[in-house]
């Protein structure tokens, strides 16, 4: 295949340690066990995908088999060498356990394993994605891997080491490979990038670093995506790499979390369904928004290279202004509820809106505590002057609260009417306020259609059945704030919690249905009346009986 048509990952794949990057000490440390001649019967490599686990494996048979020894590394090729790279090689057989991963493979193999080298010094078994390989597999590899003859060599990679048995680890020399740090795989895909003389700015590779990982194969697969997707003589700037990777402009969200802050809810929805429109799922927007989060309660103690990055100068400094405007609780109750809006995500049918409530709700918490309070300082005239009040905030200091927010008002208020609060303890005083209050397609819903699994002091965590209301967490919200003057939150969970109302009273009218139909009464009216059948039993009150 000519060079120049394969995909860059393969184009530019290390053929020995000077190439590989990031993983300078496992190649050091296994060079001086080469020259020392300590070398282990099996290697094993192991991290996450993309960072030269198979890569290095290739190496190691390549080093230990080179006709020009150790020192050379693999510079100056020899005839193992070229083999060993075009996977040609007689004594190095690399085999994928992904689709041989049965007890009989791995006897051909041992079986294999008995006659030495053909035309070099070891026979080299790379074994990749060795934790596939069932039971019996690893059971009958177990005396072999422990006792080679010294011309044989096993060499595992792997990405789920907490999957092979533990008797197969010990018997082998454990390398873990490191994810490969931000500034070294932007600095090594910008080499690509001029060798391939692509046209990509600095911003548009960070975004390609942040999305791969860590992952030396991602970025070069993403560069690779992003070289093709636009014409030769045209520049990949940001803009176009976000369009084309899915992914969106952070100082989007920062604008949105500070409107958040402020209260604007029109405009919260416009910023995040204009995200949604780029493509971007709900959970990926629940996760980048957790980020967010993440990078607000910490800025102080980070740098913009720790950020991976995921921003920019102008993007850092304006968070680090804002945070510095927000007590720590605050953004700690938003990851508590960022966190349980993304489980409730695999619950409801339409993640879309359900991510707008989300914002919504974030608006609307009272519990919040917050950061500074309304500065009022009230003068005093004349009887016949108007009462002037100041307020001086930022509103970025605090939450305000969408629908308690009081419009202003020019006029005199001269009188103040007090509020009258409802308490409510419990779930059945629920049920008896929406009595009182004749909310009675409320009441309905919490009985029939309502399964209680936690009630406490302004919130309530229940499950449903799929005929609830639509519309029930929103009523039953404003419902609660307008008699109690305070904010609930109201949470969907996964747990099935207590039965309904309804299905208690039926549970009892079954259970006293049975106790009757054992009395004397009951039996000797069925022999008059075999075809009778006993559908519902009444208690009857004592003043019941006294005016019968």
């Amino acid at each position: 295949m000519n060079n120049n048509s394969k995909v860059l990952a393969l184009k530019y794949r290390p053929q020995n340690f000077d190439d590989l990057i990031g993983q300078e000490v496992v190649a050091e440390t296994i060079i001086n066990s080469i020259k020392a001649d300590k070398i282990p019967n099996a290697y094993l490599f192991t991290g996450i995908r993309g960072i030269g686990k198979t890569t290095t494996a290739r190496i190691v048979a390549k080093i230990l088999n080179c006709s020009n020894g150790i020192e050379n590394k693999c510079k100056v090729k020899c005839d193992n060498c070229d083999a060993i790279t075009n996977s040609s090689h007689i004594d190095v057989l690399e085999m994928d356990a992904a689709s041989k991963t049965g007890v009989d493979d791995v006897r051909d193999l041992i079986e294999f394993s008995r006659y030495g080298p053909t035309s070099a010094k070891y026979k080299i078994f790379i074994i990749d994605e060795v934790h596939m390989l069932s039971k019996q597999a690893f059971n009958a590899l177990l005396k072999t891997l422990e006792e080679p003859p010294s011309y044989l060599k096993f060499i595992f990679a792997t990405t789920e080491i907490k999957k092979i048995p533990i008797t197969v680890v010990s018997r082998c020399q454990r390398f873990d490979l490191s994810r490969i740090k931000s500034s070294e795989l932007l600095n090594f895909i910008k080499k690509i990038k001029d060798k391939e003389n692509g046209k990509v700015t600095d911003d548009a590779l960070k975004l390609i670093v942040k999305i791969s990982e860590g992952s030396v194969r991602d970025a070069l697969s993403l560069l690779d995506r992003a070289l093709l997707s636009l014409d030769t003589d045209k520049e990949l700037d940001l803009s176009s790499a976000q369009k084309i990777f899915g992914y969106f402009d952070k100082s989007q969200l920062i604008d949105l979390f500070e409107l958040i802050l402020r209260g604007e809810e029109e405009k919260v929805i416009k910023i995040y369904r204009k995200i949604y429109d780029q493509g971007v799922e709900p959970k990926i927007f629940l996760n980048d928004f957790l980020e967010l989060l993440y990078y607000f309660k910490n800025i102080n103690s980070l740098t913009l290279e720790s950020t991976n990055f995921s921003l920019n100068d102008e993007e850092f400094n304006k968070i680090k202004n804002i945070s510095n405007q927000i007590q720590p609780d605050v953004l700690i109750l938003f990851w508590q509820f960022s966190i349980k809006s993304l489980e409730e995500l695999d619950i409801v049918s339409n993640q879309h809106l359900s991510i707008e409530m989300f914002l919504i709700r974030l608006m609307h918490l009272s519990s919040v505590k917050q950061i500074k309070q309304l500065d009022t300082k009230p003068k005093q005239e004349n009887s016949t002057s108007k009462i002037e009040t100041k307020t001086e905030t930022k509103i970025i200091d605090q939450i305000k609260n969408i629908s308690q927010e009081e419009k202003k008002n020019p006029e005199i208020q001269t009188e103040v009417k007090a509020e009258i609060k409802t308490q409510i303890n419990s779930f059945d005083e629920l049920i008896a306020v929406c009595t009182s209050k004749k909310e009675l397609k409320l009441k309905f819903e919490l009985e029939k259609n309502v399964n209680l699994v936690k009630f406490e002091k302004n919130r309530i965590e229940i499950s449903f059945n799929d005929s609830l209301d639509k519309d029930f967490v929103k009523n039953l919200s404003t419902k609660l704030f307008d008699w109690t003057k305070e904010r609930w939150i109201i949470t969907l969970s996964k747990s099935k919690g207590d039965l309904s109302i309804r299905e208690k009273k039926e549970n009892e009218k079954k259970i006293l249905i049975e106790k009757v139909k054992k009395t004397e009464i009951y039996k000797n009216f069925m022999e008059n009346f075999p075809d009778a059948e006993l559908v519902d039993v009444k208690s009857i009150s004592k003043e019941d009986k006294d005016n019968d």
